[in-house]
């Protein structure tokens, strides 16, 4: 299950999305709110936690321009503003649910689990694509018969492709997912990983390719038999 994490304080973002993922959700985090829309347009998610207090665009303005353009997937705000009002305009303005900060675990993965329910989805233990699929469990990437163990970045990054498997992914947001967003990796670090996923997908005779479009990004292809 993917879920949009909108939250500029690194640290609380970097801590909430090991808390999600711990518990099998896949989690994109973004730190401003021009990127919280760009993003919302980009990929399907079945979950997005918002904090109001965002450089360029706020949380309550992000809100406002989803619905109005027409999505309606469940959005939880975060906030360290706790006064009634602010609470009843941001639920009038077409939030689902309403936190403020500092908030305890429990009831973050209590709501996050309540908001994802009405949506009918579940977390998920492997995610298919094409003739692949991925444990998400073991780290175990399989096609027909075949199987390979994949190391915590190849996972990370093969995750994100499958979970985004018509979304050309750039590099910074690939190092943000297998290294962190405070890393100092680089373009060549993502560069020698998609080597290695690319060696691992011949292994296993898949059908699926790792595209390079120069400048842009990486996406998956399936070649047609």
């Amino acid at each position: 299950m993917n879920i949009l994490l909108v939250e500029d304080e690194v640290s609380l973002s970097n801590a909430v999305k090991k808390i999600l993922e711990q518990r099998g959700y896949h989690v994109d985090p973004v730190y401003d709110g021009l990127s919280a829309v760009d993003y919302a347009e980009g990929a399907d998610y079945q979950l997005i936690i918002l904090d109001v207090m965002l450089p360029g665009m706020d949380g309550f303005e992000v809100l406002r321009v989803l619905r109005e353009r027409g999505f309606n997937t469940p959005i939880l705000m975060l906030t360290a503003r706790s006064t009634v009002p602010d609470k009843v305009f941001g639920l009038n303005s077409g939030a689902d649910d309403y936190m403020t900060k500092p908030f305890d675990t429990d009831e973050l993965m209590a709501r996050v689990g309540s908001l994802t329910r009405r949506t009918g989805e579940v977390v998920l233990e492997k995610i298919d694509f094409a003739d692949l699929s991925l444990n998400i469990r073991s780290a175990v990437l399989s096609c027909g018969g075949e199987s390979v163990q994949l190391s915590k970045k190849e996972f990370e990054l093969m995750r994100t492709f499958m979970y985004n498997p018509t979304m050309t992914i750039n590099k910074d947001l690939l190092i943000s997912k297998a290294w962190g967003s405070d890393s100092e990796a680089t373009d060549n670090n993502v560069e020698v990983y998609i080597s290695f996923l690319r060696k691992k997908l011949k292994y296993l005779k898949s059908r699926v390719s790792i595209r390079n479009l120069q400048r842009i990004g990486y996406r998956l292809e399936v070649v047609k038999c």
